[in-house]
């Protein structure tokens, strides 16, 4: 299997820039990530946490009606 990838990948021109490119792709998203996490409010961290926990009766009741 890995013979058969490889020996169509030899039949592309310049193929070893896609590796490069996936690597950049994936290293900038997860910098721009990281910023995100260290830059966000504290506040609306704790809000999202806490979703899950809530409980809405109210949209639960109507569901059921």
């Amino acid at each position: 299997m890995l013979r058969y990838i490889k020996g169509n990948l030899e039949n592309i021109d310049n193929v070893q820039i896609y590796p490069m490119i996936s690597l950049l792709i994936f290293f900038v998203f997860f910098v721009v990530l990281f910023y995100w996490v260290i830059t966000a409010k504290k506040e609306h961290i704790s809000e999202v946490s806490n979703i899950p926990l809530e409980k809405d009766t109210n949209n639960q009741n109507e569901e059921l009606l």
